[in-house]
């Protein structure tokens, strides 16, 4: 792209003589155009795709224009970032528009020389054209096939580059206010690529042709329906049922609060550890994320290993939970804790927190140390959990004042938060992998939709408590206290991380965008017990949920002293497949004594009365 451009003027004028040759397929003529009887079709489309719209306007109006989450999330707060950007980058500078109009002339004589159009046509070759600019988007041969496609794709990607070349070189000496900028142009370019405007997409054009215009009516109801749902839909919403085919593994809820269900499930084993498992999810998803089909499920494989496994199943908030805060979700892990030991007469208990909840259980064995209760909990395991949210990633973007603000105005009313935003916000995260592809299948192409169920599990939305989302967003994402000694107080109790000495193990996810596996790793520096971390392949679901029958990805272990997260790295080993083999050997390494599979061991069996079947009715509150 720095070579000199042959003269602009006469380039121009010789690319607007030629439009057949750019919309042509490579070696074919332009397609004719559609024939007189295939008009009344048409028209039936452009009718039924207006009654749709029509419809759904009077619906809203019926329902009092009643707001809904955007799928996108707040779109307010976001605008302003997004003008505040606009200004501040150098788009009216001559020499920015010079260079662009320059390196624009040149990739496009370039590319159209491969199709033998413009100035450079000698540079064509045979076989598929070598475009400059790869982007798995366009990675379908159609962006390749005609000129004019090949054209527009690649101009998106060099502006693209050119665009977030240029947040990267402002200076706001702020970097808080270089990340957000940084996220609000990658969102921007990213909503704008030509793959999702139906008349420069090759694949919709094709489907429209193809179907004569049935993909845009399917279009038109996936995307009417998600627009009444406040929701992005990704996946068949009728294709899994809770304790049918998915969340399945056999147990009871045995203890119930306002706040939580407990559940345990039944041993499959004749002999089991005597320590028992209590796991913590986090309570902005659904639990069975670690129970999806039988072939996933972290929670039926742990009761193959003869762990007796309880999972605590959180409420989805409502107006009864409006002044639920931090406080009682930790008071709440002690409480199961306690009601395990209990209810199976043990002294002690192992324990996984997962993402927001590992956190809180780094806060709650902190607690317990400083009551002398540390001995309760045998060891502890963090999926993918942070307590130093100094680097923690792309999620601290959404935190300033207007953000938080913004939260204010959208649970005023009812004291939580509704689970659309909170997704929404995570699926602006992946925003092509999570938005914009689904946009082109479900809206362009009119696609019917698959059956997965991490992406069911993944819409399945939970709300939350306004106070506690708020009060976490501010005392740890923004202002760090956790990290400081005594610098918070829990249930009247001052947190201190450092006087955690029990057993951990500390697990990260090398690709995980939502907490760092640097940021991860900080948790090393703050605990003062044996401490054992992992790295896991892929990012903060995959990387967790990862059955050893699936023979994917790896793991890295470092038995060497790291004094950093690079130093982990550097002596780090590699191991092929699934690290849950790794963990459970490090839990019978912990205690490895076992008992008969009897008793309270089985619930609801003889003398012992269960609430209800697993997975219990709190995790099918909507």
């Amino acid at each position: 792209m720095n070579e000199k451009p042959s003269d602009p003027g006469s380039f121009i004028v010789e690319l607007f003589k030629m439009p057949q040759t750019l919309f042509a397929p490579i070696g074919a003529a332009a397609d004719p155009a559609p024939k007189a009887q295939d008009l009344a079709q048409w028209t039936s489309v452009a009718q039924r795709m207006q009654m749709l719209w029509f419809d759904f306007q009077r619906e809203q109006i019926a329902a009092n224009a009643q707001k809904m989450p955007s799928m996108l999330g707040d779109p307010g707060n976001w605008l302003g970032i997004m003008q505040g950007w606009v200004k501040a980058l150098p788009l009216s500078s001559p020499d920015t528009q010079k260079k662009m109009w320059e390196d624009s002339l040149a990739l496009w004589e370039g590319v159209l020389g491969q199709y033998g159009i413009g100035p450079k046509a000698g540079q064509a070759g045979e076989g598929a054209p070598d475009l400059p600019l790869k982007d798995r988007r366009f990675a379908d041969p159609k962006w390749r096939d005609q000129p004019f496609y090949a054209l527009v794709h690649q101009t998106y990607l060099m502006l693209a580059e050119q665009v977030m070349a240029m947040v990267d070189a402002l200076e706001t000496n702020d970097p808080a206010r270089t990340e957000q900028l940084r996220f609000a142009a990658r969102t921007l370019v990213e909503a704008l690529s030509p793959a999702h405007f139906p008349l420069t997409n090759p694949l919709v054009v094709e489907k429209t042709l193809a179907t004569r215009g049935e993909n845009l009516v399917s279009g038109m109801e996936h995307l009417l329906g998600d627009l009444q749902r406040g929701q992005l839909t990704h996946v068949d919403p009728e294709a899994f049922k809770l304790g049918e085919n998915i969340a399945t593994t056999p147990g009871k809820v045995v203890h119930q609060t306002p706040l939580y269900q407990l559940i345990q499930y039944s041993p499959t084993t004749d002999k089991v550890l005597e320590v028992p498992l209590v796991i913590f999810p986090p309570w902005i998803n659904r639990f069975y994320i670690l129970d999806l089909s039988p072939q996933k499920s972290f929670i039926r494989w742990a009761v193959e290993q003869g762990l007796t496994v309880f999972v605590v199943s959180w409420k989805s908030a409502d107006e009864s939970m409006a002044d639920v805060v931090w406080d009682d979700y930790i008071r709440a892990q002690i409480e199961a804790i306690d009601t395990v030991r209990e209810r199976l007469g043990v002294k002690s208990v192992h324990t996984i927190g997962y993402c927001v909840a590992g956190t809180t259980l780094a806060a709650t064995l902190a607690l317990m140390a400083r009551r002398g209760e540390a001995k309760k909990v045998k060891s502890a395991t963090f999926f993918t959990a942070q307590v130093d949210f100094e680097n923690s990633g792309e999620l601290k973007v959404f935190i300033d004042d207007k953000q938080l603000a913004s939260l204010d105005r959208l649970s005023e009313q009812t004291g939580y938060l509704d689970g659309r935003y909170m997704a929404a916000t995570f699926n602006l995260l992946r925003g092509n992998d999570l938005i914009w592809n689904y946009v082109v299948k479900n809206y362009l192409l009119g696609e019917d939709y698959p059956a997965f169920d991490l992406l069911h599990w993944n819409g399945d939305v939970t709300n939350l408590p306004a106070k506690w989302h708020k009060a976490y967003l501010k005392d740890l994402y923004r202002d760090n206290k956790l990290v400081v000694p005594d610098a918070m107080i829990a249930d009247g109790t001052p947190i201190d991380l450092t006087r955690i000495e029990t057993p951990a193990y500390i697990q990260a996810g090398r690709e995980d965008h939502i907490a760092p596996a640097a940021s991860v790793w900080k948790l090393m520096h703050h605990l003062r017990g044996p401490k054992t971390f992992l790295l896991a392949g892929s990012g903060h679901i995959a990387g967790v949920v990862n059955p050893p029958s699936a023979r994917k990805y790896q793991y890295w272990t470092n038995e060497a002293p790291a004094d950093t997260f690079d130093q982990f790295i550097a002596g780090a080993t590699e191991s092929p497949g699934s690290w849950w083999p790794h963990w459970i050997e490090w839990i019978r390494a912990c205690d490895d004594a076992e008992l008969a599979a009897k008793g309270k061991r089985v619930p609801g069996g003889k003398g012992d009365t269960a609430i209800e079947d697993a997975p219990g009715s709190y995790v099918k509150a909507r």
